[in-house]
């Protein structure tokens, strides 16, 4: 995955769903593109150069997961997220 990829910003009702996992620090399970799948705590999101990012707390370390690398991502609170692009 090429930082240089055009960013696509994510549906912003998917982005409100992670804004609230991050205001309640929602222990999510994330699939990304790569087929990587995690369980990571949502700790904030935050905007760079415009491009915008997940901060999860996986296994005792800070990552960042830009949004439109998220496949989905799932709690009982709020179900299962398919993402989506805007």
């Amino acid at each position: 995955m090429s930082m240089n990829e055009s960013y696509q910003p994510i549906n912003c009702d998917d982005y409100d769903n992670l804004e609230l996992a991050c205001q309640h620090h929602l222990v999510l399970a994330l699939e990304l593109k790569d087929g990587e799948v995690l369980k990571a705590k949502a700790s904030d999101l935050v905007s760079r150069k415009n491009v915008e990012y997940l901060i999860v707390e996986a296994s005792g370390e800070s990552r960042e997961l830009r949004l439109d690398k998220i496949a989905s991502f799932s709690h009982p609170e709020i179900g299962t997220v398919v993402v989506s692009e805007e």
